[in-house]
């Protein structure tokens, strides 16, 4: 499904350069659970904001059931990014005005989705948050509000959901509802690319890639 070929990125500081991933390969098949594992600082989350389209490499091509997504111009990439991709990550992004319910329902803004409503009801039930779903952000435990950013990214039911150290600020209850929620996605016939710290939780997935020295392993 998804395929990274020669990928390089580097970012420049001064006048130097620093070399973040060098010459990364990796292919990920439809309704694999695949951990991304690395020290800190090791690339974890650039490669998982390259392979889903949120930031250029320097050099190789991402290609999603074999279209070269960088090919595309902002606006393409973008409508296909919200046809195909779910994304969660460590801080939220919830907006901080719209209730639970609300924040669940904003994929639906870029798709006119059928159902979206009823779906964000049965995704918040799924999640323990319907007694939260009028709740602003503000009102939110770390974990539940974690819980709604997953809710809103499976709204869509995307192709492969890209998820960055979901789990590190959570406790253990809440870790175990958020793997067994991946979990149940990929079992359906869903992609995780999930990005964790943990090897408890790393365990959870059908294979671990590490990233050291800007390699995949």
């Amino acid at each position: 499904m998804l395929e990274l070929n020669n990928i390089t990125k580097r970012f420049d500081k001064g006048d130097d350069q620093i070399d973040v991933l060098n010459g990364v390969n990796l292919k990920v098949n439809s309704g694999e659970f695949i951990a991304v594992q690395g020290a800190s600082g090791s690339g974890k989350t650039t490669l998982l904001l390259i392979a889903g389209g949120l930031l250029h490499p320097n050099n190789g091509k991402i290609f999603f059931n074999n279209e070269d997504i960088y090919l595309m111009n902002s606006a393409e990439l973008a409508r296909f990014r919200a046809l195909n991709f779910g994304f969660v990550f460590q801080q939220y992004h919830l907006v901080p005005y719209l209730s639970t319910v609300e924040n669940v329902l904003l994929p639906g803004l870029a798709l006119r989705l059928e159902n979206d409503h009823q779906r964000a009801i049965d995704l918040i039930e799924m999640f323990g948050l319907s007694h939260r779903q009028h709740h602003m952000p503000g009102e939110l435990s770390v974990g539940e509000k974690q819980r709604t950013s997953l809710a809103r990214a499976l709204l869509h039911s995307p192709k492969i959901l890209f998820a960055d150290e979901i789990t590190g600020n959570l406790d253990e209850d809440n870790s175990d509802i958020v793997i067994n929620a991946l979990k149940t996605y990929t079992d359906g016939g869903g992609t995780v690319l999930f990005v964790t710290h943990d090897m408890i939780r790393a365990k959870s997935a059908d294979r671990i890639v590490k990233i050291e020295n800007c390699k995949l392993i």
